[in-house]
């Protein structure tokens, strides 16, 4: 028996077995129970995943407890504040940030390629009127494997980059095309003199041969947010890339997964759900009615944007993000009735004894928003803007896992309980 083991005794039979354990960097050790199945004859049964550890990794490193992401080693509170997006997304891709010169070329690389085929805007013709972008988006990203099918194997690592730079590059043209086709509003191309992020906000409200105001706050708030967003270690909607990317489907594919797994209310969705609950709430005096609802046991009522499902301390994103919302609220003079009742919730939340004592903290929903509120940016678009963020996290995910020599398709088991064999009537 190894030291660095862990042995299970079945106790109907006495038999008792091992199972290496394998160490991180930091953070949890973890217990490999790859041939449990095979020495036992029986599977492990894990709700939602919560104990289970599906992959080796070197992106992301999450310590729920102490309230700490890092992205590659880094703080995340260090890239919000003093790097930009392309900063972080360039890290996440090559594992190192970059020097100003490896900046400049990565971010005319992304310029240069941000234009989409033009025969995808008959993709956008064919949906409905009033359609949500994140159904559209989701269809445009796995149409691209049609319009750049010649680099399905992508063998070399050059491939490899150029369809990073491509999804990178092409989502938020696409995700802006998207909602200016679901309202009807003429689509803007892409401005090669703008920034990733400026470029974005523009498209999203310029109209033709008409400038489009925007503030350098409002693309500092977006950039953090695109930050803040970029990776979170092995969520549903990274897990739901991996899965599909371990069948070798084409990446473009994956990417599209992963948008429709975040569109959920409980994962990506759910920034949208916290600014429908405000208005739903509708007025500061309303506050204490369902603060008490949401106490209570009996009520289905839970209130959006407090509690994680990792983060049993204070989201370190929300913590930037709170930073964010104030300075937002002095430099854009923000006075609205929803930011006032949010204020009045969060001020009871983290006072009161039944939201601490189990750890319901306001999370970086409850504050993104808001700010995206702020933005002027349209509800239906605040999953969109997500995706835009944890573009480039997928995307290391993916490269990740294409470079372990020992992947394997994705299997879990089940515990079956259904009817046994039935004897067909006659």
């Amino acid at each position: 028996m190894s030291k660095d083991s862990i042995t299970i005794t079945d106790n109907r039979t006495g038999k008792q077995f091992d199972f290496p354990i394998l160490h991180p960097t930091i953070g949890p050790s973890v217990a490999d129970i790859s041939s449990f199945y095979k020495d036992t004859g029986m599977f492990t049964y894990d709700r939602g995943f919560t104990s289970t550890a599906s992959c080796r990794s070197r992106i992301t490193y999450i310590d729920g407890g102490a309230g700490k992401l890092m992205y590659r080693g880094y703080d995340i509170s260090y890239l919000a504040k003093e790097k930009t997006f392309l900063d972080t997304a360039y890290l996440l891709l090559h594992k190192e940030l970059p020097t100003k010169e490896q900046l400049k070329a990565f971010s005319f690389e992304l310029k240069k390629r941000s234009f989409i085929n033009e025969s995808m805007k008959k993709l956008f013709d064919a949906f409905p009127d009033n359609s949500h972008p994140m159904a559209i988006l989701s269809s445009a990203i796995a149409s691209l494997s049609a319009f750049y099918s010649d680099s399905l194997d992508m063998d070399t690592p050059e491939e490899v980059m150029e369809m990073a730079h491509r999804i990178i590059a092409k989502i938020p043209t696409i995700a802006a095309f998207s909602y200016r086709y679901s309202k009807g509003l003429p689509v803007i191309y892409p401005d090669l003199e703008k920034s990733f992020v400026e470029n974005f906000l523009y498209m999203l409200r310029a109209y033709p041969h008409n400038y489009a105001e925007l503030k350098p706050i409002e693309v500092e708030a977006l950039d953090t947010i695109f930050t803040l967003h970029a990776d979170h270690e092995q969520n549903a909607s990274t897990t739901a890339v991996r899965v599909v990317a371990s069948t070798q489907a084409h990446p473009y594919a994956a990417i599209s997964t992963g948008v429709s797994a975040l569109w959920g209310r409980a994962h990506g969705g759910a920034n949208e759900s916290v600014i429908r609950q405000l208005e739903m709430i509708g007025s500061i005096d309303n506050v204490d009615k369902y603060i008490a609802k949401a106490k209570d046991k009996n009520d289905p009522f839970r209130l959006m944007g407090f509690g994680h499902r990792v983060y049993k301390n204070f989201d370190p994103r929300a913590t930037i993000l709170k930073d964010l919302r104030n300075k937002l609220v002095d430099e854009l003079d923000i006075n609205s009735h929803l930011l006032e009742i949010a204020n009045r919730i969060e001020k009871i939340a983290l006072s009161d004894e039944y939201f601490i004592k189990r750890n319901l903290y306001p999370n970086i929903d409850f504050y993104s928003g808001l700010i995206l509120k702020a933005l002027k940016i349209p509800k239906e678009m605040f999953a969109v803007i997500f995706v835009m963020g944890r573009a480039p996290g997928w995307i290391a995910q993916w490269i990740e896992l294409k470079e372990q020599p020992d992947m394997k398709i994705a299997r879990p088991r089940q515990l079956y309980l259904g009817p046994l064999e039935r004897t067909p009537s006659k």
